[in-house]
C-alpha cells in the first residue's frame, strides 16, 4: 500500500506513542482550578481535533467554553505547564505503538521519513530522542507553527514530489493538511477514518507479510 511512496509525514500522537489518555490528563491539569464541567467540555473538543495543538486548545477553551478574552502570555504560561507534565509523563518507552515502531525501524533506510505533529516542537523532539527515535527521521516538526504549514514546509525544503508523498495519521485534522497539500492520506489508529483519504492501514506487519 506505501510501496509507490518516497516519502512520508507522520503524526506523532496516536500513531507513533500511545500519548492520547496522558494529554488529557494534562489538560485536566492545567484548568484543575476551574469547573468541572467547563473542563468536561474542552477534553472533549481536545479529543475531537487531535491534530490541532494545545495552543489552540488554550485559546478555545478561554474563548469558546468561559467566554473570555486570553493573552498570548497566558497561552504560553499554560502551554508550558502542560509541556512540563508531558515531558515527564510521556517519556515512557512502554507507551510507544510497537507496530508503527517497529516498522519505521525496518523501513527508515527505504523512505524518507518525517514527523509533523500538533504537538510542541521542543517537546516533541524531546520525547522522540528520549524514545531513541531521532536517527530514523530526516526532520521533526510541532507546534505552535500549524500543522499544515508544517507539512508545506516539509514539501517544499526537501523538493518533494507530491505524488510521492503521503501524510499517516489519526485525526480528520490530519487528513484537512494531507488535502490542503495536495498528498494522499492514510488513516490509522481510528476506525472512524477507515473510508477517509486513500486507504486505512490496520496494520504495519501486515504490509511487512
Amino acid at each position: 500500500m506505501l510501496e509507490q511512496y518516497k516519502n512520508i509525514i507522520w503524526d506523532f500522537d496516536g500513531v507513533i506513542l500511545d500519548s492520547m489518555p496522558i494529554r488529557d490528563s494534562g489538560f485536566a491539569q492545567i484548568f484543575k482550578d476551574f469547573e468541572q464541567e467547563q473542563v468536561d467540555q474542552l477534553l472533549s473538543y481536545h479529543k475531537s481535533n487531535g491534530g490541532l495543538s494545545r495552543f489552540a486548545k488554550i485559546r478555545y477553551f478561554y474563548n469558546e467554553i468561559l467566554k473570555q478574552e486570553i493573552t498570548d502570555e497566558m497561552v504560553s504560561a499554560y502551554a508550558g505547564s502542560f509541556s512540563t507534565i508531558m515531558r515527564q509523563q510521556l517519556a515512557d518507552a512502554s507507551l510507544l505503538i510497537t507496530d508503527s515502531a517497529d516498522f519505521i525501524k525496518a523501513n527508515y533506510q527505504d523512505y524518507n521519513f518525517h514527523v509533523v505533529s500538533a504537538s510542541e516542537q521542543s517537546e516533541l523532539r524531546f520525547l522522540i530522542d528520549y524514545l531513541e527515535l531521532t536517527p530514523y527521521f530526516k526532520s521533526v516538526y510541532g507546534s505552535p507553527v500549524p500543522k499544515i504549514e508544517n507539512v508545506k514546509m516539509v514539501i517544499e525544503e526537501n523538493g518533494y514530489q507530491k505524488s510521492e508523498t503521503c501524510l499517516i495519521g489519526d485525526s480528520g485534522n490530519d487528513y484537512d493538511a494531507s488535502q490542503k497539500n495536495g498528498i494522499d492520506f492514510f488513516g490509522y489508529n481510528n476506525l472512524s477514518l477507515i473510508d477517509t483519504g486513500n486507504g486505512y492501514l490496520k496494520s504495519f506487519k501486515l504490509l511487512q507479510q
